[in-house]
């Protein structure tokens, strides 16, 4: 007669971004003997891929520990022992509420002052699909995040050294303003246009890091019509605002993919600024395209949103009073 409940062994991996597993992980791997030692699971290392084998509570709590480590290192540059055997020994008398968590499963980007993961359900979805993609819908209502994770996803990517360069675009049509009656030359006229985009950037890389890669054209934000004639490789590209793209803009943007590129369109559907002749290029695509191998689609909602709560409230009134 057995006693004891056989308890489940289970596997979780956890991808490593932003930061160098040696800094982390320890000279010689002396960090990782430590978490070994002290954590009772298995832990493998394969490149910037971590595989922690044991009990799910004992690889939640790893799991906890190493997202301070990456804390720690990102703080400071380095993590050592004394600072693991601290967070290990708070942990364990310590409720969780307690103490400051990252949880790794999902997060996108790690900047000196904030981790940039996903907050709500349709977020969580909106980075398996582009995990899983090469190219992603994100349609939904201002304030959902579409852009500001995109641009997240494509600095991680860079960073990680998985593409070569960013190209930010979007279609120069706001609100029925003309371009043709803004002040200044071509740059200040399409400048306010991509402001949204140099905002991201700028919250996810010092000043001087954006200033740099904008020179060297390692980051490039440009208008939708500078696209036409390029192919992009070993970039990642983001088309946003994509609701006010025109049929064949959309296709000529769709058709600048080159080999080892990623691409995230964004746009909102309820905010189309076109000429009333006009069809939208975003509706169109995701239309005919929704089934293609390699492309997905996401669609957030008003629950999604995460500005300040008016805006939920003003994005359900408006769906109210016209019927949505």
């Amino acid at each position: 007669m057995r006693l004891e409940k056989d308890i489940a062994t289970v596997e979780k991996r956890i991808e490593i971004r932003d930061i160098d597993t040696i800094d982390l992980l320890g000279a010689n791997d002396t960090n990782l003997q430590l978490l070994k030692e002290k954590c009772s699971l298995d832990i493998k290392v394969r490149g910037n891929e971590i595989c922690l084998v044991g009990e799910q509570a004992e690889i939640d709590f790893t799991e906890k520990i190493m997202g301070e480590m990456i804390s720690i290192v990102l703080r400071k540059g380095f993590v050592d022992k004394n600072d693991i055997m601290t967070m290990i020994n708070l942990r364990r008398v310590t409720e969780p509420a307690v103490i400051g968590e990252i949880e790794l499963g999902s997060t996108i980007l790690f900047t000196r002052t904030q981790v940039i993961k996903p907050r709500t359900s349709g977020q969580e979805e909106y980075f398996k699909n582009v995990m899983e993609h090469d190219m992603t819908f994100a349609i939904g209502p201002a304030g959902t995040g579409k852009t500001y994770l995109a641009v997240a996803f494509a600095v991680s990517a860079l960073k990680n050294r998985e593409v070569n360069k960013i190209v930010l675009t979007r279609p120069a049509v706001e609100a029925g303003e003309n371009l043709g009656f803004l002040p200044g030359d071509l740059k200040e006229k399409v400048d306010p246009y991509l402001a949204p985009l140099y905002d991201a950037l700028k919250i996810m890389m010092s000043h001087d890091k954006v200033k740099l890669y904008l020179e060297q054209k390692t980051i490039e934000i440009v208008p939708l019509a500078f696209m036409r004639g390029r192919t992009l490789e070993n970039a990642f590209i983001i088309l946003d605002e994509a609701q006010n793209t025109t049929s064949v803009q959309m296709q000529m943007f769709l058709t600048r993919m080159g080999v080892n590129s990623k691409v995230i369109i964004t746009g909102d559907v309820t905010q189309i600024d076109l000429p009333k002749h006009e069809k939208s290029g975003l509706i169109e695509a995701s239309r005919i395209l929704k089934d293609v191998d390699g492309i997905g689609t996401v669609l957030l909602k008003e629950t999604d949103v995460l500005r300040h709560r008016l805006v939920k409230d003003i994005i359900m009134a408006y769906n109210g009073e016209n019927g949505k």
